[in-house]
């Protein structure tokens, strides 16, 4: 078996011999970007181009490579434009000698010649393949021109974090990234606010570039599958923040007499419906099931109710000496402004239009969840335009 981080290099030296674009961005400019974005960073590191000579390194001889082909095409020159700050671009060409007649794969070769059971680590003159991708795992980092917007949350956070209603666990491999969730990188605590469009790359893996916000007032536009190594790398100290703990609502705990009502679940639909892939990150169905939930969801695709999809479940609370139709009721009145205005065809061809899914932040339900358990919901309803609970006379509820 072949080494997999000598598997992971090869697939990121690997040539773009991609499809044309259909919409936004095509694979083809994703890997385009992708490559120069190494090459810029490159520069930043060394303050200077990539060189071409065997006394370089393999990465960097690869960096010369790309760099004087990126320079050599209209097309590359064209898609990024936009994105050559340093006017790399438009300078001449590197050093040039034998080397630089070398392809891409001919470069990853020269690793995929050492032998398998060695330290990749011992080999001189090149970077392990973890050093390498240490900067893109984490991206380039900008000042986050909203973070007010986003510091309320990270307070939030913190405090349920401090008092427990929420927990930090070890992040693993499997660890699904969702739009609206919580980790820790590198001591740092990181919100995922959007998830871009999914594509493919060359090897037939998929990819998605993220906007993630951090405590300290940057963002990143990481890759999500080097977000994910980075988090699972052990220096990093990687967890993943849980959702709110939130108990029995109207109650700090179940009572020997306490009568269950059901579960409480927040869902995230995987529907390709435009309306819905375009909102993803906001689209949840709020529901009440009094049986096992997961066997209330095994059906998911074939039931309307669900959007004729597959779901994600992204909260979970018991609900005790409530009835469900009046929570119900009381979620369809706080929520009311934000239902999602859809319809449906089931495998019948009959056209239905679910009730149960709204146009709302995770963590604006976790406030109203909240609310409902210290009683404080009954004046409240959700103000879709400035994305808070506000008295329903329309003033916004002051932060707790």
């Amino acid at each position: 078996m072949s080494d997999p981080d000598l598997d992971e290099l090869a697939e990121e030296l690997s040539e773009f011999e991609l499809p044309d674009k259909v919409g936004g961005r095509s694979p083809r400019e994703e890997r385009i970007i992708v490559g120069f974005e190494d090459i810029q960073r490159f520069v930043t590191e060394h303050g200077r181009v990539p060189l071409h000579g065997e006394d370089r390194d393999i990465f960097e001889r690869l960096y010369a490579v790309r760099l004087d082909r990126l320079r050599g095409s209209a097309e590359c020159r064209a898609i990024l434009a936009s994105l050559d700050h340093g006017g790399l671009l438009g300078a001449e060409s590197s050093i040039s000698d034998a080397n630089a007649d070398l392809s891409v794969d001919e470069l990853a070769e020269a690793l995929e010649g050492v032998d398998s059971g060695a330290d990749i680590t011992e080999l001189r003159h090149v970077r392990t393949a973890a050093d390498k991708r240490a900067a893109e795992e984490i991206a380039n980092r900008d000042k986050c021109e909203d973070f007010e917007t986003f510091r309320p949350m990270f307070e939030k956070v913190q405090a349920e974090l401090a008092s427990g209603v929420r927990e930090s666990r070890q992040f693993k491999r499997d660890t699904e990234i969702l739009p609206g969730q919580f980790f820790i990188l590198g001591g740092q605590k990181a919100y995922v606010h959007e998830l871009g469009t999914e594509f493919e790359t060359p090897e037939g893996r998929t990819n998605r570039r993220m906007r993630v916000i951090f405590d300290n007032g940057t963002e990143s536009n990481a890759l999500l599958r080097s977000f994910q190594r980075a988090l699972y790398k052990p220096e990093n100290h990687g967890r993943r923040i849980t959702e709110p703990a939130a108990g029995p609502l109207f109650a700090d705990s179940a009572e020997d007499d306490d009568l269950a009502s059901g579960t409480i679940y927040v869902l995230r639909s995987k529907s390709s419906h435009p309306v819905v892939a375009a909102h993803r990150d906001i689209v949840h169905k709020i529901g009440v099931t009094s049986g096992d939930i997961k066997r209330r969801l095994s059906s998911a695709s074939l039931d309307p109710t669900f959007l004729m999809a597959d779901v994600d479940v992204v909260a979970t609370y018991e609900l005790f000496n409530i009835s469900r139709r009046k929570f119900e009721a009381l979620i369809h009145r706080v929520f009311g402004a934000a239902r999602l205005d859809i319809e449906i065809t089931d495998r019948f061809g009959n056209p239905v239009v679910p009730r149960e899914w709204f146009l709302v932040p995770l963590f604006v339900i976790n406030e109203a969840f909240e609310r409902i358990r210290d009683g404080s919901i009954t004046e409240l309803i959700y103000d879709p335009a400035s994305a808070a609970l506000v008295r329903a006379e329309g003033r916004r509820e002051d932060a707790r």
